[in-house]
């Protein structure tokens, strides 16, 4: 007897406020939370241009605008640019590791300062520890925490879901004291390696937004792909220029 394959249904939330351009309204389509998703299903809805948020998988599907566009890197062909070349090697006394995709008081501490600073007055400020959690990490999804130290210090965490086809860069936080090391763009770079490392051919980086200060850092690396009109394509002609 052949086996039914089953397939989730789709939502639309009510429109809310743009987390990226301001005086915009926005609209989410997200799957049923209450499917049970695979990792390869989990993966396939990635290759279609979702995101994960804790458990939700969901996509901007906003009348009228098309500014969230999904990005990846293909790693075997990324060049870093001379000024990512320098916070590489600045970051060289770095120390990563890989922990396990669960509440660490450290990692939390870390998470209330980064949002303190850098994300005053957002939506994740001042969370508790289950909706710390509830953010970061998805019962559907295989999430690693690699911590980055310093001569023993936590300097950063980046939370990383492996995927069927390549790595993706769920969230990271870090030391706001440390700006001058660069450990946001640091973190993406360490990635990239790591899925080469791993055989895996791409890092996917979620929404790129043209006009979104926000997410300016993601244009500045190249080649940069595109998920559009159904298909992936190259991005770059669409990019400002690169900084060195």
């Amino acid at each position: 007897m052949t086996a039914i394959k089953r397939t989730p249904h789709l939502f639309l939330s009510t429109t809310h406020a743009c987390s990226y351009l301001p005086h915009q309204t926005a609209s989410t389509l997200f799957i049923d939370p209450r499917f049970p998703v695979t990792p390869a299903l989990h993966g396939d809805f990635n290759r279609r241009g979702f995101r994960r948020s804790g458990d939700l998988i969901y996509r901007p599907h906003c009348p009228g605008c098309q500014a969230c566009i999904p990005v990846r890197i293909p790693v075997e062909t990324f060049v870093p640019s001379r000024a990512q070349r320098r916070t590489m090697a600045y970051n060289g006394d770095l120390v990563v590791s890989a922990r396990p995709a669960r509440f660490d008081a450290e990692h939390f501490t870390l998470f209330l300062r980064y949002q303190d600073i850098r994300h005053t007055g957002g939506p994740m400020a001042n969370p508790d520890p289950a909706t710390y959690l509830r953010f970061l990490v998805g019962r559907h999804s295989a999430t690693t925490f690699h911590e980055f130290r310093h001569e023993g210090a936590l300097a950063g965490v980046a939370v990383v879901d492996e995927l069927p086809d390549g790595l993706s860069a769920v969230y990271t936080f870090y030391d706001p004291s440390l700006i001058r090391r660069g450990l946001g763009t640091y973190a993406i770079l360490w990635q990239i390696a790591e899925a080469r490392r791993r055989g895996l051919p791409f890092l996917y980086l979620g929404y790129w937004v043209k006009d979104s200060d926000k997410m300016a850092y993601k244009a500045r690396f190249r080649p940069l792909e595109a998920y559009r009109n159904g298909r992936w394509s190259p991005l770059d002609g669409h990019l400002h220029p690169v900084v060195a």
